[in-house]
């Protein structure tokens, strides 16, 4: 990567970056709040349900995770190609991403259908037989919705990269909305219970995705696929694409196969420690919409820094969204931590059910203002520098070491139960943030050559 050594203008402008950040913000309080209300509609099912969408939905975050990493490797590229003024390569990258998008996502969603129930026996093992069963259904449907939601966030990513975030803004708004009024519709009108709520998601991703893909084709996008023959894959744009994207699919991979280990664990412990497993990590998405909307600005700017070859700011606006992302971290997880007694009774749990998810709540918030932005949002900016090898190491290391085998040693060996899997999490943050500043700080990240 050519380095700029003389001084140049704010790339992004204290306005700029504000246009950049408050639909991110907006998209994912839309994202998060309305997954609560999700959830708060299945529960009404009963625990069976709750617990059923939340095993499945945790193996649904391990195939989206790593198809959606791809999603991020061609944002990257397409965001330095913009910061270097390069139009006709990033147009390249970008209709190469929905190539690879659209057709792994075809791929995978036509194996899990085949293969569902093996598959849920495989990963969650002895569960009760009705938890199978909703579970079965859920996934079945959920693996139709695969190529959707890939085409959505591969174009959410891109528009980001070029600092239009209002329309993944609005497409989440569009998806959001229909998967609440289907949920109303279906499980309340119709009473198909969890089929319900799977279908309420897939017509909401369904149309998240004609709409992203309609947005694209604006004469005014500069990634705009002008012709369908841009789409025929190609060898150069492909292999800068999953250079970045492989890294970072082995590392979401990882990470949410521990999370499925630690799932395992969990659900040995009984429906009421499922169900308030599942509560627990839906109301800390809430805490954490701050770092993960920082999360989402890092590759943009920091992408377009680089490919400009500006590294000077490209550090500094790292700094400055980390600092945004701890500040909103402290503020929001204050909140969730006075409001928890009160936000616990909405989910129609049992009383055991309802202390575990209180206490691992509040642990949660303590942890995370001291160690989530570090964990989670500073690693995107390394990932914008092409320094995904790196994070991947960290986090697959950190994943298996702490939150897999430490949450096992402290559930089976000091009997802490669901807090011991949450203490397990805790210690991988802390591993992290301390791997991840110290690579920061040196800037070897910087030096990568992305394009």
């Amino acid at each position: 990567m050519a380095v700029n050594t003389t001084p140049q203008a704010p790339l992004f402008t204290k306005r700029a970056l504000f246009t950049l950040i408050w639909p991110l913000l907006l998209e994912q309080t839309l994202s998060v709040t309305m997954g609560m209300a999700d959830t708060l509609m299945v529960a009404g099912v009963g625990e069976a349900a709750v617990s059923s969408v939340s095993l499945v939905d945790t193996l649904n975050v391990l195939i989206i995770q790593i198809l959606s990493a791809l999603a991020t490797g061609g944002a990257v590229i397409a965001s330095q190609y913009l910061g270097r003024r390069d139009t006709e390569n990033a147009c390249r990258s970008a209709a190469q991403l929905y190539s690879v998008l659209g057709i792994s996502t075809v791929v995978v969603g036509i194996v899990c259908m085949l293969l569902s129930r093996p598959i849920l026996r495989g990963v969650f093992g002895s569960i009760d037989e009705d938890v199978m069963r909703f579970a079965q259904q859920y996934f079945l449907i959920s693996a139709v919705s695969y190529p959707f939601i890939g085409l959505y966030n591969g174009g959410a990513a891109l528009f980001r990269a070029q600092g239009n975030s209002r329309i993944s803004m609005l497409a989440s708004l569009v998806m959001n909305v229909i998967n609440i009024a289907g949920n109303a519709l279906l499980i309340y009108g119709f009473g198909m219970g969890v089929i319900g709520a799977a279908l309420a998601t897939l017509i909401g991703r369904v149309f998240a995705a004609v709409f992203i893909l309609w947005q694209n084709q604006n004469l005014s996008n500069p990634l705009r696929v002008q012709e369908l023959a841009d789409l025929k894959p190609r060898s150069q744009p492909i292999r800068q694409i999953l250079s970045l994207g492989i890294p970072s699919g082995l590392e979401n991979g990882m990470f949410q196969i521990g999370k499925l280990c630690v799932s395992s664990l969990t659900s040995t412990l009984g429906t009421s420690a499922i169900a308030a497993n599942a509560v627990a990590n839906s109301v800390s998405t809430l805490a954490n919409i701050p770092g993960n909307t920082m999360s989402l600005a890092m590759i943009p700017v920091i992408g377009q820094c680089l490919g400009a070859g500006d590294k000077k700011q490209a550090k500094h606006y790292s700094v400055t969204l980390l600092g945004i992302a701890i500040s909103g971290l402290a503020i929001a997880n204050a909140l969730v931590f006075v409001l928890m007694p009160e936000i616990v009774t909405w989910f129609n749990l049992s009383a055991e059910a309802s202390v575990l998810c209180t206490t691992v709540v509040h642990m949660f918030n303590v942890a995370s203002v001291f160690f989530w932005a570090t964990s989670f949002t500073l690693p995107n900016a390394l990932r914008a520098g092409g320094d995904a090898k790196y994070t991947m190491t960290v986090s697959i290391i950190s994943m298996w070491l702490f939150r897999v085998i430490l949450s096992y040693v402290f559930v089976l060996q000091f009997q802490l139960g669901l807090a011991g899997v949450w203490l397990g999490m805790f210690c991988d943050w802390v591993f992290r943030s301390i791997c991840f500043l110290i690579r920061f700080v040196r800037g070897k990240w910087m030096n990568h050559k992305v394009i």
